[in-house]
This record gives C-alpha cells, structure tokens and sequence, in this order.
C-alpha cells in the first residue's frame, strides 16, 4: 500500500518525518507568533508574566527532579549521590559565574560525566 508522496516530490520513506517536521514547525510557530504580538503589550511586572514565569519555574524544576531521583535509560546507572553532587557542584558554578545558565549546565554535565567514567573504571 502507497501512502502520499506529496507529488514524487519526496520518498515513501521520508514523508512521515517530513509531516512531524512540517507539523511540528506550524504547531510551535504560531504560538511564538502570538507570543511575539502579545509580549509587546504585556507588562513585565503584570500579574498574568508572573504567574507564567512561576508555571515555568515549577516545569524546569519538575523535570530535573524526576531526572535526579527517577532518571531512566543510562542515567539510571549512575549513582544517586553522583547525580545531587553533579547538581550541586552546578548550582554553585551557577552562582560562582554570575548566574550564568551555561556555565551551570555545562559544569554539571562534565561532573556528571567525569563521575561516571571514574566510577566506571574502578568497576571489576
């Protein structure tokens, strides 16, 4: 069975991924577009940008709890105290680079990882 082709144009093999892309790209887009029309007229210390700044906060949060204390796939193989230390030695780099985001992420990653090679090497 044939599915669509879009004209010959592209191959039954990359129709599904184009479709995601395409729907994907539209699905994000037009909520960025309205973000940009309406963020012109919101107030930055407006009730609604803060409660919005704090739903955010309390995604991000959520999601690096669950990656720190349930973590799946080869996160799982890592230690708990690996992963709070790795979290730990970030948010003090965070700080220690002027609350630079970067900086914080990307030294968690290499604690994290450096932590885990070692820990992998002294494994019989």
């Amino acid at each position: 069975m044939e599915g669509p082709t879009a004209g010959g144009l592209v191959s039954e093999t990359w129709w599904p991924l184009v479709m995601i892309i395409i729907a994907g790209w539209f699905a994000t887009d037009v909520w960025r577009w309205l973000g940009v029309f309406a963020g012109g007229r919101l107030r930055e210390d407006g009730e609604l940008l803060i409660w919005v700044r704090c739903v955010a906060t309390a995604l991000v949060a959520g999601v690096i709890s669950k990656l720190i204390l349930f973590p799946q796939g080869v996160l799982a193989e890592t230690p708990l105290w690996l992963r709070l230390a790795a979290a730990g030695f970030g948010f003090a780099s965070f700080f220690a680079a002027r609350q630079r985001v970067f900086v914080g992420v990307l030294a968690a990653e290499v604690f994290l990882v450096s932590g885990w090679l070692i820990l992998d090497t002294m494994a019989p």
